[in-house]
């Protein structure tokens, strides 16, 4: 791949999703680089474009289409190859779709650069080297197989199958219990993602997410604690913490141990001055673990406890395992011990079924919790789950209006939080980012904070007074040592 006469020597990813995502997009980047190829700073301008998708809602699906739809038009001469998430759900879909040279699902997502690279021939098996291109289904479509079924395009590893004028290949097999992109490759200059936990053994009635991620796994903690090592070695000030389900951690390992022992070992195994929680389960939010972050400085104090309603009966529909009241209890102890820390939450309207008394329900319990950001979205049917097959679909104006609602009462919320950090001195770490001029910091409780004048380099761990807040965003300058 070192030949420059070789097509297909550069390449552009693209990432989209939640932070575990982003992560396993980082290291496919160093795993590309590392097989010979080089980062080309557009698709426009390069001659692979690699999209990481993500498929939780149909707009995720959307979107990527579209962008599918636009490098094909700009640059007709580059090869798409689709991963991630939507890859693994709907791979017939995204294959007939112009410029699309490979489908790769999470399955076989850690050997995309051995297959760019050309160093296994597609169609075989290679049992020479662990974690290759193995025991797995591998499909591929061409031209004159579009209308066929799946399994009639199933391909036995031994077989040797020839595809003229091919449309596109696909690779998408059983997800295993292996854990894979370990270690890290920090693809953002200040704020580095490591995924410790990936796939969901819960069974939530909307979600798609343990069919394309698979069972939960962990990675082993001497390996987290040797990444987190390794990520302060290169001075980052924040790691975040991050999987799919965080509160399952461990339990797949042979040696018993719980997120809450993970962040103790880290802790107490690093010297790393910030660890961040990406998200976790109301479940999973105990009195120990709310105990910790208050009185650990090292540990951010941000919370981001997924909701989806603040309704019992559709909780229930939703085969959420918590009740309203449950979920209260437990940001009601976050503000108590930590009385400004971030508490951020995703919440679904619309979900089938949803009356608007239920909705109501929902809307008056989040305006009782001390909520500091909410992400509020509207229910999207996800094939094959048991929402998608309920015929009391909410009516899409019915939505986004109740969405609109929900936005509305949190940005109340969000205001008066803001306007309660005025002349507080939080811990933040600067950014490579800039906005008006100014240097953009991210506070320990998940603000975003403009530095006017400052000339403090980015990836640095500083206290910071906050000043004034001007149009919904916060200014301040750092504090006196």
């Amino acid at each position: 791949m070192n030949d420059g006469s070789n097509k297909m020597s550069t390449f552009h990813l693209l990432n989209f999703g939640c932070r575990a995502s982003q992560a396993d997009g980082a290291a496919l980047k160093r795993q590309l680089l590392d097989a010979g190829l080089a980062e080309a700073p557009r698709a426009d301008q390069s001659q692979i474009a690699v999209l990481n998708t993500c498929t939780v809602t149909s707009t995720a699906d959307a979107e990527v289409r579209q962008i599918i739809r636009r490098i094909h038009r700009s640059n007709p001469q580059c090869r798409i190859l689709v991963t991630g998430c939507y890859a693994q759900r709907a791979p017939q879909e995204i294959a007939k779709l112009p410029g699309v040279a490979w489908v790769v699902g999470n399955s076989h997502k850690h050997v995309i650069a051995e297959v760019l690279a050309g160093e296994k021939e597609l169609g075989v098996r290679s049992q020479e080297s662990e974690g290759g291109i193995q025991n797995s289904e591998f499909r591929i479509l061409n031209s004159e197989c579009q209308g066929a079924s799946p399994e009639s395009q199933v391909v036995s590893p031994e077989s040797r199958v020839p595809s003229p004028e091919p449309r596109a290949t696909v690779l998408v097999g059983k997800i295993t219990e292996e854990f894979h992109f370990a270690p890290v490759f920090p693809d953002d200059s200040t704020r580095p993602t490591l995924k410790v936990q990936d796939g969901c053994d819960a069974r939530c009635s909307f979600c798609i997410i343990p069919e394309v991620r698979g069972p939960s796994r962990s990675l082993a903690p001497e390996k987290v604690v040797a990444q987190v090592r390794e990520l302060e070695r290169k001075g980052y000030k924040e790691v975040i913490l991050s999987g799919i389900n965080l509160g399952s951690y461990g339990k797949d390992l042979e040696r018993r141990i719980t997120f809450l022992g993970l962040l103790g070992r880290v802790l107490e195994e690093s010297s790393i001055p910030r660890l961040r929680i990406s998200s976790i389960e109301p479940m999973d939010v105990s009195r120990e673990l709310i105990g910790l972050v208050a009185r650990e400085p090292r540990l951010a104090q941000h919370f981001h406890v997924p909701l989806q309603s603040g309704c019992d009966r559709i909780l229930r529909a939703m085969n959420r395992r918590y009740w309203a009241s449950h979920y209260a209890e437990r940001i009601l102890a976050i503000r108590d011990q930590i009385p400004g820390c971030g508490i951020g939450a995703d919440v679904m309207v619309g979900f089938p079924g949803e009356t608007e008394e239920d909705h109501q329900t929902s809307l008056r319990f989040i305006e009782s919790l001390p909520f500091t950001y909410l992400h509020v979205f509207p229910y999207s049917a996800r094939p094959g789950t048991p929402a998608a097959a309920r015929t009391d679909q909410v009516n899409g104006r019915i939505l986004h209006t109740r969405g609109q609602e929900i936005r509305a009462a949190m940005a109340k919320k969000r205001q008066a939080f803001l306007e309660a950090q005025i002349g507080r001195t939080l811990s933040a770490v600067t950014l490579e980012e800039e906005e008006a001029g100014a240097r953009v910091a991210l506070t320990t409780n998940y603000l975003k904070l403009l530095l006017p004048e400052s000339d403090v380099a980015p990836n640095t761990l500083l206290d910071v007074q906050v000043g004034r807040l001007h149009d919904g965003l916060l200014y301040g300058y750092a504090a006196a040592p």
